[in-house]
């Protein structure tokens, strides 16, 4: 009877358990990786059949293209998504607010805030712009001078369309899902942000909770809409099921780095010009090869000014080309010049975790030098060595005739046997001297009047 009793609870125990939640987390800058990382665990968490997803994210912002990839996939998920400001401290700037407002539910953690979305300008021209005045300043302003065109009207036509565009995409996420449209709008043209508990006033945000048991808690029995459907929360007590990075979004997200990819370059360039230069070789251009494309796979998904890439190449260009043609040091410090200035202009943007460290740029440029400087001082100094072999070698050396003869005949020199002619007649064994080559033969003189092993 007890274990009958048991069969029979079994199912009912396994109908009243909730289903699993989905754990994720981004800490740092959105980049393709994050965005990659993300859309395989959400694919993951509808093969395990989760019923939320919860991503605790900590970013100052990141790419848009990347932003806006893990945005759709929130849009498109057949499970809710809840983005969690998490831990205390952390922080869902730039980027991160355009995906909390895009989520089904939005938490935050005390001691967090959000905000700062103004969109930064980046590539080549780019240049950081004040936001524009809010609408009720700009009606009371005075009309601008003509002559004196005010902050709003120096501002470059692409910057507009960028803020205008991010203004409208943020405002329809808030639209979506029934959040506060004027906060959004001001956060993308004043770049205003707001602490949790203001954000949860302000309606820009549904919870202020510890932790992510918490809002399992908080948002049991709560209704969201899910491609238009409403789904009913059972998150009380739900298993946590963390979903960490694999190894090829972490490696990934390494070599998305604009200072490993700028040091990949290098070696890359550095590898193939040693192998050119030494041919046979191998290992070198084995590496150079693979650093090289990796470089390449780098700087696609990186914000890279083409024409700091442009220096770069031109600068490497030029400190090779002072290997092979000697400029008294011109082409080599045109080189590192050119190469510090691009390196400096090759990711242009304030977004944070994708700047160069200006050590590392002079940390590179002066390996450069010192390895062009090395090799031009081996090539001055063996231009100064003297000649060792070919015919130069053969002037002034000493040989002996191997037989009798007048005008044309055979004596050794440096112990080979040379064709040799002299205007003043030779008898075997006799010591002469290289005074001249005329192609293959030797022109000689005595070097005494004395016969080697011959009797008087």
């Amino acid at each position: 009877m007890p274990l009958l009793l048991i069969l029979l609870m079994v199912p009912l125990l396994a109908a009243a358990s909730p289903a699993p939640v989905t754990v994720l987390t981004i800490d740092g800058p959105i980049t393709p990786a994050s965005a990659a990382y993300f859309s395989q665990g959400l694919k993951r968490s509808v093969v395990s059949g989760s019923s939320l997803v919860v991503l605790k994210l900590d970013t100052p912002g990141g790419l848009d293209t990347a932003m806006r990839d893990i945005i759709k996939e929130v849009l498109a998920s057949p499970i809710p998504v809840a983005t969690f400001v998490y831990p205390s401290g952390a922080r869902a700037a730039s980027a991160g607010t355009y995906i909390l407002y895009a989520s089904h539910i939005s938490a935050m953690a005390p001691g967090t805030n959000l905000g700062a979305a103004t969109p930064v300008q980046i590539g080549i021209g780019g240049t950081e712009t004040e936001p524009e005045a809010p609408p009720k300043e700009r009606q009371t302003e005075a009309p601008p001078d003509k002559e004196k065109p005010s902050p709003t009207g120096q501002r470059s036509a692409l910057t507009k369309k960028q803020i205008n565009d991010a203004s409208a995409y943020i405002r329809s996420l808030a639209q979506l899902r029934g959040r506060n449209v004027d906060w959004a709008e001001k956060a993308v043209r004043e770049a205003v942000s707001l602490t949790a508990e203001e954000a949860q006033k302000l309606q820009v945000v549904d919870y202020v909770v510890q932790d992510v048991r918490s809002l399992l808690d908080r948002v049991h029995g709560t209704q969201v809409s899910v491609n238009g459907k409403l789904v009913t929360l059972e998150t009380a007590g739900a298993e946590l099921v963390a979903f960490d990075p694999d190894w090829r979004t972490r490696l990934l997200a390494v070599i998305a780095s604009p200072s490993l990819a700028l040091m990949l370059m290098m070696l890359g360039i550095y590898g193939l010009l040693f192998e050119f230069s030494h041919p046979g070789l191998v290992l070198p251009g084995v590496i150079g090869g693979i650093s090289l494309l990796l470089a390449l796979f780098a700087f696609q998904m990186l914000p890279v000014n083409f024409a700091g890439l442009g220096l770069i190449a031109l600068g490497i260009a030029f400190l090779v080309a002072e290997v092979f043609i000697p400029s008294s040091g011109v082409l080599g410090v045109g080189g590192i010049l050119a190469f510090v200035i691009g390196a400096i202009i090759l990711v242009d943007t304030d977004i944070p975790g994708y700047g160069i460290p200006v050590p590392l740029i002079l940390t590179l440029a002066v390996i450069s030098g010192l390895f062009v400087f090395m090799i031009v001082r081996i090539g001055v100094q063996a231009r100064f060595r003297p000649v060792v072999s070919g015919q130069e070698t053969l002037i002034g050396a000493s040989g002996e005739v191997l037989e009798e003869f007048t005008g044309n005949g055979w004596a050794t020199v440096h112990g080979e046997i040379w064709q040799v002619r002299s205007a003043i007649p030779l008898v075997q064994g006799q010591r002469v001297r290289v005074s001249g080559v005329d192609g293959a033969t030797l022109v000689v003189e005595p070097q005494s009047n004395e016969l080697k092993g011959a009797a008087s």
